[in-house]
């Protein structure tokens, strides 16, 4: 598979600390490549990174073919990079069919009628009842964003993301926040959805990851120091002694 995106010498600092330091990392087309660490890592600047949230202080970021490094994260987002859960907010006291409709006509990039709902019109509404379908949200259409559960919210957050029609999703800890039921869910929800859009998962929950990962990078001190298939990563012994921790070695 071809390298969809592809970052090399990434480096971020903020004065004397070095959050990123000289990475590398590539995700291929149609893979969920996932980034674990501890706290401190350097996996949500890389992240920010990646999305143009933050700019580099060196090193190159090309996504699909053309060096995206100088572009701002709305410029990374019509291009089809989209940082899923901060790209916008979820408006409370609008319906999930209205929440999505609007994240279909920005998409979209066309004004409607000011006086109608754009849940009314069905170039806007028709898209976003497929979503809610593919997602999971079907019967909660007229439910306002602020009466859904956790879970339910962070459902209406990643069909939002997708509503941008993005090749590459960066999730940053999807699953936080979550119950144990409500974090199955979600990882059934990306599994589903494994293969229509590249993902690149920032994750605590290693179920979660190796549920879901072709491949893992591990990140220490804003460095990788492992990446690889899950299983080469659960037995390498350097990823065990930075992250993972006796009980995940001899759980594995």
């Amino acid at each position: 598979m071809s390298a969809l995106l592809e970052a090399r010498n990434l480096v971020k600092r903020f004065g004397g600390l070095v959050a990123t330091n000289d990475l590398s990392l590539n995700v291929r087309s149609g893979e969920c490549h996932a980034l674990i660490g501890p706290n401190g890592a350097g996996k949500s600047t890389l992240i920010a990174q990646l999305a143009g949230e933050l700019r580099s202080d060196a090193g190159t970021i090309r996504f699909d073919g053309a060096d995206v490094g100088r572009l701002g994260m709305a410029a990374r987002a019509r291009r089809g990079l989209v940082r899923s859960f901060q790209i916008t907010a979820v408006l409370p006291d609008f319906t999930v069919l209205e929440n999505l409709a609007l994240a279909v006509q920005a998409r979209q990039g066309r004004h409607y009628g000011f006086w109608r709902r754009a849940a009314d019109e069905p170039a806007l509404r028709d898209p976003a009842r497929r979503l809610m379908d593919e997602i999971g949200l079907g019967e909660l259409a007229e439910r306002k964003a602020r009466e859904l559960a956790h879970g339910e919210q962070r459902q209406l957050e990643l069909a939002m993301a997708l509503a941008t029609e993005p090749k590459l999703l960066l999730l940053d800890e999807p699953m936080a926040g979550m119950g144990p039921e409500e974090s199955r869910h979600m990882i059934a929800l990306l599994q589903r959805l494994k293969g229509g859009v590249s993902i690149l998962l920032v994750e605590h929950d290693m179920e979660a990851v190796f549920a879901l990962a072709d491949r893992v990078t591990v990140l220490v001190y804003g460095g990788a120091v492992a990446s690889g298939a899950p299983d080469a990563i659960r037995a390498d012994p350097a990823v065990i002694e930075a992250y993972l921790g006796t009980d995940e070695a001899e759980g594995a």
